[in-house]
């Protein structure tokens, strides 16, 4: 633990400087001051407390609550995650016209993260599949829309993506209709079991119910990006990976009219009679049957058709063409390797604009990074995966509340203008430090008035420390 962080843990006499001087714009959505006061003190938590457990939190703010009023704040008050988030967007978006792009150059990113928890008492919790170290933990898996429009990147929406089985509660509809048959474990006896069993279950009024319920993260995908063209965000492109390139997502982007970039498996088919491949000698390269897999057509093409791209003082070597995917249409595909020896490992982007060149192209995408270091400063110093409310509602407005946190600590990262700087020009951690080191100087002079105001010191610090004692003994 840091210098920084073990201060914080000193009383809080003050709303942290950028909660007081944004949270006006929120106030009317709260029914009454302590509500309000609430809001202030958990987005003051969340940007400079190490534990930002809501005991801590109200152990830490001096005209805090106890943690049971903060809790109802989150169950019981009448508040609405849906009201603060549309009032977060616009009030955002108002202070950051300078600074933004126009809307062609703007993009909106799509992404899931995991948010995990040792113990099953959450609602909807589930065990999700880890890319990163190919382990299935005990977690969240919130589906997330950002921002980005130059040195502006914010998150948008949430949607929080739950795994069929845990929809339905379909194990235990397999035990009350099979009782004879125990589930298998493996992913693919288990995929074949489902097609046994699943004809029978929907023929369940109450299973056919929670069936109607399930949305894949495509589907989520769709809806995130609805929420956005609803709270006008000004935006021409959509990001995203290959969990959610599908033809369903393509056509509801072409209807929307938004363009989109994203990674293309490498086993994807290509439709051979769409194209033409040359090697070096610009003689046609013969392609047998309807269909060749990008990696299989990767070997074909010959050095020479590499060209050296830069994009922010990197160099790719890139090979692109115009190609027809199956159930995507006609597409711009470019190949990319980080040598000139195109040696090692090769990245596949794939876009709708046949007309881009390779360097716009990456260039674009390389604007999908943002919702990457969000998800890393949101965890790292807002939160993001700390909470221990067990209600999904409840867990909702948290992570509304930490979008709020994160949005007023990037206006305070911006340049003046956008002629400035094209990047914020500095980070989220630094911000969050500047607002513990403004807190820690109000401390001070709270101290030093109720000093000058004729008040022992032993007075003073028994008034500063008595709840942190109380919660010490107890």
């Amino acid at each position: 633990m840091q210098l920084g962080e073990r201060l914080m843990q000193l009383p809080i006499v003050a709303p942290a400087p950028l909660v007081s001087a944004h949270a006006g714009v929120f106030r009317d959505i709260f029914e009454n001051r302590c509500q309000f006061r609430h809001f202030q003190n958990y987005l003051t938590g969340l940007m400079v407390l190490p534990n930002k457990s809501m005991a801590n939190i109200a152990r830490c703010i001096l005209d805090s609550a106890d943690k049971t009023n903060l809790a109802r704040f989150f169950s019981e008050a009448p508040w609405f995650q849906e009201q603060v988030n549309q009032r977060r967007l616009g009030y955002v978006l108002q202070q950051t016209k300078s600074v933004r792009c126009s809307k062609e150059q703007s993009a909106l990113v799509l992404d899931d993260t995991l948010c995990e928890h040792v113990g099953g008492l959450f609602e909807h919790i589930d065990r999700h599949y880890n890319h990163g170290d190919d382990t299935f933990p005990l977690a969240h898996n919130p589906v997330t829309s950002h921002y980005v429009s130059g040195a502006v990147r914010f998150p948008v929406d949430l949607r929080l993506y739950r795994r069929y089985e845990e929809v339905t509660q379909w194990a235990a509809f397999v035990h009350q209709h099979f009782p004879e048959h125990e589930i298998p474990k493996g992913k693919k006896e288990r995929a074949q079991f489902h097609k046994v069993v699943d004809p029978v279950l929907l023929q369940d009024p109450a299973f056919q119910a929670l069936h109607q319920q399930f949305r894949t993260k495509i589907e989520l995908a769709m809806e995130l990006v609805e929420a956005a063209i609803r709270h006008r965000l000004p935006f021409g492109t959509v990001l995203f990976d290959s969990w959610y390139l599908s033809a369903d997502f393509v056509a509801h982007l072409r209807r929307r009219r938004k363009d989109w970039i994203s990674i293309l498996k490498k086993n994807r088919n290509l439709e051979t009679n769409s194209f033409v491949l040359k090697d070096a000698d610009g003689k046609r390269i013969p392609l047998d049957g309807p269909h060749i897999r990008v990696e299989d057509l990767v070997p074909l093409i010959p050095a020479t058709a590499y060209r050296a791209v830069t994009v922010d003082d990197k160099t790719y070597w890139t090979f692109t063409l115009a190609v027809r995917i199956p159930g995507l249409g006609k597409v711009r595909l470019v190949i990319s390797f980080e040598t000139a020896e195109l040696s090692g490992t090769y990245a596949l982007l794939v876009t709708n604009r046949v007309d881009w060149t390779a360097q716009r192209i990456i260039a674009t995408y390389l604007q999908r990074w943002p919702i990457e270091t969000f998800y890393q400063d949101g965890k790292e110093h807002l939160g993001l995966d700390e909470y221990r409310m067990r209600h999904a509602e409840a867990i909702q407005k948290h992570w509304c509340l930490v979008f709020v946190a994160y949005s007023l600590l990037h206006l305070d990262c911006l340049p003046l203008s956008l002629y400035k700087s094209p990047l914020p020009i500095k980070s989220i951690g630094e911000a969050c430090r500047q607002q513990a080191q403004a807190l820690i100087e109000a401390l001070i002079l709270h101290a030093h008035e109720r000093l000058q105001h004729g008040h022992q010191a032993q007075d003073v610090f028994a008034h500063l420390f008595a709840k942190q004692q109380v919660t010490a003994v107890s």
